[in-house]
């Protein structure tokens, strides 16, 4: 099947390259990036300058702010980065933020359902992937409940999304815990460089309909605003068997955003959006326990939250300035075996001062307070119910110049203070040599952690059947990546016998530990010519203390001792196990008995093949080894970790400028096999035509998965059927006026 559609692929490209050669060169009518802003925009590129008229050079000299928080040169960074903007975004005619992401290399993104998504860097794939950070303008998006990201409810006016800097390995130092395995920035577009009206919208195969409008406008030269508002209806996926994967979506959306240039020195920003829709979910729940009763569930799930945001920088001088920002989050999310309202209150300062000729300081503080109230099911308990959690951060960083715009040494460190492990370190170090403009060698040296979430410190599942009443004869099979109060080696093909003397139920563990890791990479950056660049980055992470499942014994007062080996294989089926011991329970317990080595190379390049065609080329390679400890009686996490992202991951992406304003623009995509083949290997193949009938005015049809008719991309690691990604296609329609 690969070797099919790398010929059909290949077919279309030689025909598309034919139709070219006879039409000759086009110039590309391409978006804007927007220009040198505050440290917390980044440095872009001005509303009057057109990407087609720049070469790579000029592209690569973009500035970004995700790994230092201040601007600096997207080819002078010592870190493993990359930048898709608003126009690779229109460009690849994605609807979602998720879709976005697959352009970014290295970075693993899996449909789950039709509104779930696993996305990680440098593995640990899961629905519930814990290291990695999401901000969207500043503002974190991580959910301490689980420690991951709700991506369903993630998300903007993509039209006005200036762009998405990715970065790959820990961004700790600046960012704090959690920037684990990486970072994922969505900045928007200042107001300034949104003016005027804009309306979309579309429909196809898979989207029901969608549409949105902005409108920006300024008062006098110094203030300048945008109002939006969005709306989708996606249809469901088909699920493995009969009928669908009932996870429909449909999503509601606005918001503003104003910047205003107070004085020469001030800009003062303030945004916020809400949003309310509905998500489909089915999943398999229990229902009674005596006798064990369990039925797959379908149900739409209302979702809703708003948020703001308010900024202040001011200039103090030569590259030096403050700037300070706030924000409030709501979220409501009641699904069926846990019902959360969360609310969260940032603070953030932080100071760039440079110091002298060598030295170039960001400092900063912050204070986030996060309360929580949730409704337990009989499937799930959060206990206590309702909490909240406070964090102090601190970090300072200093890029000492070794050898004047040759050599340069960053050191840092950020601290934090959590309720849940107390004090937190995560320091770095990064050398950066760029013996010219076309060279640039870096190397890093971090250590990150993952502080422990909700989940890990007070879950429980709330298994109240007697010893009497629970006596009962099952099969289950055990979602990937989530605690389960039954052992996962259980022969699936014939239901097992359980005899408890005792109640089992879940638990977290209050003396859970962060996950920690060790990181050590380096890279290379090549741009031989305006036309061509290589980015290479290699890569070693030394994780210790990840979460282990284990099964174990403990009083009604503390949750101490793990079971016996003999114990637990009674509890495999070897024997029905009789644990008389008066006030004994048997548990599930979060602990942190699992360690693990990653390593690998991602390669991303660029080439101006011709003004009007540009090819990009990304592969990224990873083996990733985990080990439970001698006393860890976790069966099934180690297979899990080590098989839930792909070894090798291709990405090439050709983009075609016509004449008379029309545009050809293909995606292929190959991801391994995951699950030990239960996922197969996938070649994943979009291809977009656009058109822009006059100024203003764009007409675009975007075919998805065009190969490839029904197939699954990850395990669902909720019960159920999983869901098959389809074929699909959509037309989109854009005026600016």
């Amino acid at each position: 099947m690969l070797v099919s559609s790398i010929l059909r692929i290949s077919c279309i490209g030689l025909l598309g390259l034919g139709l070219l050669m006879t039409a000759g060169p086009a110039r590309a009518d391409l978006e804007t990036v927007p220009n040198a802003t505050a440290m917390d925009e980044g440095t872009q590129v001005s509303e009057d300058d057109d990407l087609a008229e720049m070469n790579l050079a000029d592209l690569m000299a973009l500035e970004i702010t995700s790994v230092s928080r201040k601007a600096e040169r997207l080819s002078h960074t010592a870190a493993a980065i990359h930048v898709i903007t608003g126009e690779d975004i229109r460009r690849s005619g994605v609807t979602s933020i998720p879709e976005a992401l697959r352009m970014a290399p290295g970075l693993h993104v899996a449909n789950i359902t039709g509104n779930r998504w696993a996305i990680s860097s440098r593995g640990f794939s899961d629905e519930f992937a814990n290291k990695l950070l999401v901000l969207i303008d500043g503002r974190s998006v991580y959910t301490p409940l689980f420690s991951g990201v709700f991506w369903d409810v993630q998300d903007v006016m993509l039209e006005d999304v200036d762009r998405i800097e990715v970065i790959r390995g820990p961004g700790a130092t600046v960012w704090g815990a959690n920037a684990v395995n990486g970072v994922i920035n969505i900045i928007t577009k200042k107001a300034s460089d949104t003016q005027g009206g804009l309306l979309t919208g579309g429909a196809g195969s898979y989207e029901n309909g969608f549409g949105g409008f902005r409108w920006g406008g300024s008062v006098g030269d110094d203030l300048h605003y945008r109002i939006y508002g969005k709306y989708f209806d996606r249809d469901s996926l088909q699920a493995e068997g009969p009928g669908d994967g009932e996870d429909d979506w449909t999503m509601s959306r606005a918001g503003f955003r104003i910047d205003w240039r107070a004085s020469d020195r001030d800009d003062l920003t303030l945004q916020g959006d809400i949003y309310r829709g509905e998500v489909g979910w089915r999943t398999t729940e229990f229902r009674d326990y005596a006798p064990l009763d369990m039925g797959l569930v379908s149900q739409n799930i209302d979702v809703e939250g708003w948020n703001m945001l308010g900024r202040w920088t001011r200039e103090l001088g030569e590259a030096s300035e403050v700037s300070v920002q706030a924000y409030f989050d709501r979220t409501e999310r009641p699904i069926e075996f846990l019902k959360e309202v969360r609310k969260t209150t940032d603070l953030d300062m932080h100071h760039r001062l440079p110091l002298g000729e060598r030295h170039d300081i960001v400092w900063g503080a912050g204070y986030r307070w996060t309360t929580d109230d949730t409704k337990d099911s009989i499937s799930l308990m959060l206990d206590p119910a309702s909490r909240s959690d406070h964090l102090f951060s601190a970090f300072i960083q200093d890029e000492i110049e070794l050898w004047k715009d040759r050599l340069s040494l960053t050191l840092g460190s950020k601290f934090e203070h959590n309720d849940y492990t107390g004090f937190e370190y995560q320091p770095s170090g990064r050398l950066l040599f760029t013996p010219n403009d076309d060279h640039t060698f870096w190397a890093s040296v971090s250590r990150a952690v993952r502080t422990p979430s909700r989940t890990d410190h007070d879950v429980r599942f709330p298994f109240q059947a007697t010893t009497e009443s629970f006596r009962e004869t099952f099969s289950v099979a055990v979602p990937t990546g989530l605690p389960f109060p039954f052992p996962a080696t259980v022969d699936m093909s014939a239901p097992v016998a359980f005899d408890f003397s005792v109640v089992p139920f879940l638990t977290g563990d209050e003396d859970v530990e962060s996950e920690r890791l060790l990181s050590y990479e380096a890279g290379y950056r090549f741009t031989p010519s305006p036309r061509f660049s290589i980015d290479v980055a290699a890569f070693y992470n030394d994780y210790g203390d990840l979460r282990s499942v284990e099964v174990g014994l403990a009083d009604s007062s503390a949750l101490e001792a793990f079971i016996p080996t003999a114990i637990t294989a009674s509890l495999l089926g070897a024997s029905t196990p009789t644990l008389d011991e008066p006030g004994v329970t048997s548990v599930i317990l979060l602990a942190n008995e699992i360690e693990a080595r990653t390593h690998g190379v991602e390669v991303a390049s660029h080439l101006e093949v011709l003004d009007w065609w540009n090819v990009h080329l990304s592969y990224s390679w990873m083996v990733v080894n985990v080990h439970t400890r001698s006393r860890s009686l976790d069966a099934t996490s180690e297979d899990s970790l080590e098989h839930s992202s792909p070894s090798h991951m291709l990405h090439v992406r050709s983009l075609m400028d016509l004449p008379h304003g029309f545009e050809i623009d293909t995606s292929l995509y190959y991801v391994e096999g995951i699950f030990g083949g239960d996922v197969p290997s996938n070649v994943r193949v979009d291809l977009r035509l656009g058109w822009e009938a006059r100024e203003g005015l764009r007409f675009s049809v975007v075919g998805q998965n065009l190969f490839d008719g029904r197939r699954p991309e990850f395990e669902d690691s909720i019960f159920g059927p999983r869901s098959l990604v389809e074929r699909s296609v959509h037309g989109m329609v854009e005026w600016a006026f």
